[in-house]
């Protein structure tokens, strides 16, 4: 039998290895800027086009490389980070293991322009998949410039599964950031198809997080500082009050080190306990360090997941600084078991002289006639009117409560003002009731139908969202006063994608630059309170989405907002919106299953009622 294993040629094994290194455009822009990081840089600037498909490109002032420096810099395993094994277990840097530069030239067209501060002219190499094409002297200054262009321009299968441009441009944002917030002491820009995303000059910790995530993200911070004999934890945490919906503001550094870790995040998780919404993620920059010889960070090709050597001291320690900062700046509430509340004095109150209480009998109370006779709104106000001079003085600095008012207001003023439906659309006279502030029980074609209200209204709501964005624009409530909203540049990235669509189904902006947002005009039925949560989710939604075309995009946006405008459980209906919202639903095309294929509502039949009752 001849033969049959062989050596592959080094072009197919630079190939394979990039198949690791190289996902996406945002592969390279991590590796890139780690090793303008390792440099010595201090400013780095990344410019892009087209996401990163056309064009991915570095330029910082760091050492800078020699001629044959810039050479070798292309070959596999080739690295002036490690020279033997026991130095990956002393690791102070980023790239060490020589495969990034080389996976990025198999699979693109790679320019370098080099030079140190020593040498007279720079060099200019040019790299086309594996294959050096040109090496020349030029003029260029110190430091470094690598232009990445044609990513899987050789590997046309590879290209075609990168996804859109919105989506390889958000990927690169966050791999930007987390670059930029390990090194607040380095300058960083960002250009995207000659707009300006980020100007980030060097600063403290705290500056640059608000210089990515908005200026108003520094009055959310609270800091965090912890140093044991092995660990020295530092960073911020954001307040109870401001955690999201989304996965978009969690971040570790391990000596400088972005990681993903659920452990340690379920610790923060853990601090937190008691004092977020439900479904809320608390928002963190944390920085560890510890020393290199207890953590191994070669176990996966990105290196954003590593292993410690003492994992549950690190828990331990991170969840207890945690709790102690938000005790030490007052966030968590404070308990007092020795203190009655009842006893408290109004700081206006407690120099008041003390009045005696008087007792007033009314002598001619007679309880039979108040049981035939109802005493008048008048008679009941004169009445209470008399002689409350001493007591109303005690309630002069409490302000009332909006929650405090007559029953029977309250009952109106909710028919008025939230009342989700309207009568116009009332096609049957039915019979119905509501369970449970949940359910809607009615009969339909000699049927029992079981209903439940909030997947109903959202699949009403979702095909008039719909209907809006593709056929006719909806109506929009105008704001007295408009909502000023900041995001963080990758929430604000995701929302421009469907800010066209936003306009259809209601909202309306006076001002959509730099991050900041001004509403002035939101959906009808939507409260005005909501909009920030309502807007957090849809983040969410569209990051877990990930839309391939307008389509997609339109019917997650949709299905999101339907979903957080549709009534919830436990909402109390009054019959004409129980009938309207029942009618609603059986003229929608698809009225038996929500958006995401829930059933809206279960039968019985005459039949299986009778066999019940057997």
């Amino acid at each position: 039998m001849s033969d049959i294993i062989q050596l592959l040629p080094d072009h197919v094994a630079n190939q394979i290895a990039a198949g690791e290194v190289v996902q996406r455009p945002a592969s390279v822009v991590k590796e890139l800027l780690e090793n303008a990081v390792d440099a010595g840089a201090t400013q780095v600037n990344l410019v892009v086009k087209d996401a990163g498909k056309s064009l991915v490109q570095v330029v910082d002032n760091g050492l800078g490389m020699s001629m044959t420096d810039a050479r070798l810099a292309f070959e596999r395993h080739a690295t002036s980070k490690i020279k033997s094994a026991e130095d990956l277990f002393d690791l102070h840097t980023k790239g060490f293991r020589g495969e990034a530069l080389a996976s990025i030239a198999a699979v693109a067209q790679v320019q370098v322009k080099t030079k140190t501060e020593s040498a007279e002219v720079g060099t200019e190499l040019c790299i086309e998949g594996s294959e050096v094409k040109s090496q020349t002297p030029c003029v260029t200054k110190k430091g470094t410039s690598i232009a990445v262009k044609n990513l899987f321009y050789n590997i046309p299968a590879r290209r075609n599964f990168l996804k859109s441009n919105a989506v390889e441009q958000r990927h690169i944002i966050d791999e930007f950031q987390r670059v930029a917030l390990a090194h607040p002491n380095i300058g960083f820009s960002y250009v995207h198809n000659a707009n300006e995303l980020f100007q980030l000059p060097a600063t403290k910790a705290r500056q640059r997080i608000v210089g990515i995530m908005g200026a108003k993200t520094n009055e959310k911070l609270v800091p965090v500082e912890e140093q044991t004999d092995f660990i020295h934890l530092k960073g911020f945490i954001a307040k109870p009050e401001y955690a999201k919906k989304t996965r978009g503001e969690q971040f570790f550094f391990v000596n400088n080190r972005f990681i993903k870790s659920s452990y340690l995040h379920h610790a923060v998780s853990s601090a937190f306990e008691g004092l977020l919404r439900d479904k809320s993620i608390p928002s963190y920059f944390l920085y560890l360090d510890v020393d290199p010889k207890t953590v191994d960070i070669n176990i996966h090709p990105t290196k954003t997941e590593i292993k410690f050597e003492d994992e549950h001291s690190i828990y331990a320690i991170l969840k207890s600084a945690i709790k102690h900062s938000l005790g030490q700046f007052q966030i968590t509430p404070a308990l007092d078991f020795n203190k009655d509340s009842e006893f408290d004095t109004s700081y206006h109150q407690h120099k008041k002289p003390i009045s005696n209480p008087t007792i007033e009998v009314n002598r001619n109370f007679n309880p039979f006639e108040s049981d035939s006779k109802p005493k008048s709104v008048s008679n009941y106000q004169h009445s209470t009117s008399k002689n409350t001079s001493s007591w109303e003085s005690l309630y002069a600095d409490i302000q009332p409560d909006e929650d405090d008012n007559d029953e029977d207001f309250m009952h109106i003023e909710t028919e008025a003002k939230n009342n989700l439906f309207s009568t116009e659309n009332i096609t049957e006279q039915r019979t119905c009731f509501q369970m449970n502030a949940k359910f809607l029980v009615t009969e339909y074609r000699s049927k029992l139908l079981v209903i439940d209200q909030h997947r109903a209204h959202t699949r009403i709501l979702y095909e008039e969202l719909m209907k809006s964005i593709t056929m006719d624009a909806a109506p929009s409530q105008q704001l007295l006063f408009p909502l000023e909203m900041e995001f963080s540049s990758a929430d604000f990235q995701i929302l421009s994608e469907v800010q066209e669509a936003l306009i259809l189904v209601g909202f309306g902006f006076e001002k959509w630059e730099n991050n900041e947002a001004v509403i002035s005009g939101i959906p009808s039925h939507v409260k005005e309170s909501d909009i920030s949560n309502m807007l957090d989710q849809l983040i969410a939604d569209m990051q877990m989405g990930i839309p391939k075309n307008n389509f997609e995009q339109n019917d997650i946006l949709a299905k999101s907002l339907a979903r957080n405008m549709a009534i919830k459980s436990g909402r109390l209906l009054n019959t004409t919106e129980q009938v309207d919202l029942i009618n609603q639903l059986f003229t929608c095309k698809e009225p038996t299953k929500t958006p995401t294929n829930q059933n809206i509502f279960i039968n019985f039949a005459q039949s299986d009622l009778e066999n019940k009752l057997l």
